[in-house]
């Protein structure tokens, strides 16, 4: 016994467009991250290097007037606590200084040393901070043009050092939080979109492989405008062509074996009426023997030619020819046929009409379309044959007189073994198989055959063959 495990709610499909936009959207978010982390780096020591200089520069012309107005820096060596007030009302005039961040980073005056215009300190760093001493950036403190002092302030990296970088860090926090958002929402994406479009392709798999066994009944929902539901269509409609064509096998099977069954009935009747003295074996009786045996032929012959129009084999050999002249001697040799069957021919052929044509097939063509016609018409009838040679076409009119044929069947005239009154007598035609070697012959030299209600009260087939390009006929 073999065991059956359930479908995955998943196709192999949907896992790979999940893996890959989500793949995708993770490396985009992770360039995005270190690319926007690298620029605000960049971007935010170039803020601090630039404010810190603006800073030094301001807080150096005020010290420059300060020295003028005290005379000197000794009162500074003297009470070093007023350093820090002087820094705020220096850089901070008549405002509150900020009490946090990065702006009361950048004003601590501790970040700030001053020396005498003889390079004596007057506002130094700690014994300790040596290192620290060598790093710093110096400005000349100058007073209507005299130097007085030197002003020296700690570059960003430092001031960054003892920031602990507050700022970027919160900065690649936020964004870690907006790339963070961005995954969560790819996963919530390429999970809806590898179910919604594996869903479709599971269900297309599955009807195909429904195809493939033989069950033509499968159909797809055509919801939508996009690619997929134009192969929904598509799929649709080629499993009702399948189911079409199988149903019509099965009717073509059925109606052959109905076709041979008759004469096939018939001769074993007769030979068996022979064999046992109830018919007497004569000339009569082998003439019928020979009729039955000629139709059977005639429709093996028929069988054959439209199996090979099937199958794209049919012998045709297309040569520069004139329509006209072919149906007109066709119609001329078919005279006497026609008054056998009670039927008055009118003509109304303008030649010459060029087409790439088969002069064999082509008089079979005129001979089915006159034995149709001879069948099915009431006599005494009327047969009207036009040609009319247009611009890119050759036209052929073909009507007949009554009886018609009603509007639903028109379209089914050419199909095989199809008889309008639906009997398998043949006491009003043959086999059935004439207007689909008509049609089959026709579409062979590239032309359309169609069927309708004809003005005399019959029917009227209009066919249609491509003209020939001038250059092309031959003398």
């Amino acid at each position: 016994m073999r065991l059956r495990f359930p479908r995955p709610p998943f196709s192999h499909l949907g896992v790979k467009l999940f893996v890959i936009i989500l793949s995708v959207n993770v490396v985009i978010a992770g360039l995005v991250f270190l690319s926007v982390s690298r620029s605000l780096d960049r971007g935010f020591l170039e803020y601090l290097e630039t404010t810190q200089a603006s800073r030094a520069e301001t807080l150096a012309e005020g010290l420059g007037q300060e020295w003028a107005r005290r005379d000197g820096w000794q009162w500074l060596r003297d009470s070093p606590p007023a350093w820090e007030r002087l820094v705020r009302q220096q850089l901070w005039p008549g405002e509150r200084p900020p009490s946090h961040g990065i702006e009361r980073r950048l004003g601590d005056a501790r970040d700030f040393v001053l020396h005498d215009a003889d390079g004596l300190p007057v506002i130094g760093l700690p014994p300790d901070d040596r290192e620290m001493a060598a790093e710093l950036h110096w400005l000349p403190i100058e007073y209507q043009g005299q130097r007085v002092g030197t002003l020296g302030y700690r570059p960003p990296q430092q001031l960054m050092a003892r920031m602990d970088r507050i700022f970027l860090s919160r900065q690649q926090r936020n964004l870690g939080i907006i790339v963070a958002s961005l995954g969560l929402a790819s996963l919530l994406l390429a999970g809806g979109l590898a179910w919604w479009l594996g869903r479709r392709t599971r269900s297309m798999a599955l009807a195909t492989r429904s195809l493939i066994e033989g069950d033509y009944s499968a159909r797809l929902s055509e919801r939508g405008r996009d690619e997929l539901s134009r192969l929904a269509r598509d799929f649709n409609m080629l499993a009702a062509t399948l189911e079409a064509s199988r149903e019509a096998r099965n009717r073509w099977v059925s109606d052959i074996a109905h076709e041979l069954r008759t004469p096939l009935a018939v001769l074993r009747g007769e030979i068996e009426a022979m064999q046992d003295g109830i018919r007497p074996l004569n000339q009569d009786n082998l003439h019928s023997l020979s009729q039955e045996v000629g139709q059977l032929e005639r429709l093996v012959t028929d069988l054959r030619l439209l199996s090979q129009s099937d199958a794209g084999a049919l012998e045709v050999q297309l040569a520069p020819l004139d329509l006209a002249a072919s149906l007109g001697s066709r119609l001329e040799e078919a005279i006497g046929w026609l008054d056998d069957c009670g039927m008055a021919l009118s003509t109304s052929i303008s030649g010459p009409a060029w087409i790439r044509g088969d002069a064999r097939r082509l008089r079979q063509l005129w001979t089915n379309l006159l034995d149709n016609s001879c069948a099915y018409t009431t006599s005494p009838g009327l047969l009207e044959v036009k040609l009319i040679a247009k611009h890119d076409r050759v036209q052929v009119i073909w009507q007949d007189s009554p009886p018609g044929v009603p509007e639903a069947a028109l379209d089914r005239l050419t199909e095989r073994l199809y008889r309008v009154e639906g009997s398998r007598s043949r006491a009003s035609g043959g086999s059935g198989l004439g207007l689909s070697i008509a049609s089959a012959l026709v579409k062979s030299h590239g032309g359309t055959m169609q069927a309708s209600h004809s003005p005399l009260g019959g029917l009227c087939w209009t066919l249609e063959f491509p003209v020939l390009d001038a250059e092309e006929r031959t003398p």
